[in-house]
């Protein structure tokens, strides 16, 4: 009788619990859609940065004409990324450099963003989409991009990641005076969602 009156009690304790985040998410979801709130200029999303990434896989040649591609598309110098793990199956080393990546930021990460949406057809699925309310995709060919098509460099593949914020985000991370950022004001996968379909017209597929 006493394992069964615990059992019940436990079950009891986490349906109570259950109903008490539900209530809390309804909550934060009612306060995060207060129109009056959603009108203050410190709720605007925007771009933090734009990360591009091409992953060779090998270090030589090919990896230093993926870097002149990103070169030419942002202007900026390309950062190197190495290998952490030996893996002798793909024939890489530890610490052997196989990917290269830049950030971009303001206007210009805006218009690269434009063309690689303009390449997947203005079409994104939900799964592209983190918790965090950041978003990220890729593209086969960076010819596509409007690159003008070299045969020495060879064709490409590129990832996308998009790193989304409001203003305030300093808080978190100045010197002096650190704060946290309240539930209401950290970003959503659905305020992402809904920014992008709103300034680009996305269409987000369930798939």
């Amino acid at each position: 009788m006493g394992v069964e009156k615990r059992e019940k009690k436990n079950k009891v304790t986490k349906e109570m619990t259950s109903q008490n985040k539900q209530a809390k998410a309804v909550e934060v979801d009612q306060r995060v859609a207060n129109p009056k709130r959603d009108a203050n200029v410190m709720r605007k999303l925007r771009i933090d940065k734009l990360v591009l990434n091409i992953s060779v896989g090998e270090s030589g040649d090919r990896l230093t004409r993926a870097g002149k591609v990103l070169q030419q598309l942002t202007d900026q110098t390309p950062i190197f990324s190495k290998s952490r793990l030996t893996v002798r199956g793909w024939g890489i080393r530890r610490n052997e450099k196989i990917a290269c990546h830049v950030t971009v930021r303001g206007p210009k990460a805006e218009e690269i963003l434009e063309k690689g949406l303009k390449v997947k057809e203005y079409e994104l699925k939900k799964a592209n989409f983190s918790s965090t309310g950041n978003f990220g995709f890729g593209i086969q060919e960076h010819i596509d991009l409007g690159i003008k098509y070299d045969p020495t460099s060879g064709i490409y593949g590129m990832d996308f990641f998009v790193v989304m914020a409001r203003p305030g985000g300093r808080i978190t991370k100045r010197r002096r005076c650190k704060s946290v950022i309240g539930a209401t004001h950290k970003l959503t996968k659905e305020d992402t969602m809904k920014w992008v379909t709103q300034k680009y017209d996305v269409t987000l597929a369930n798939h």
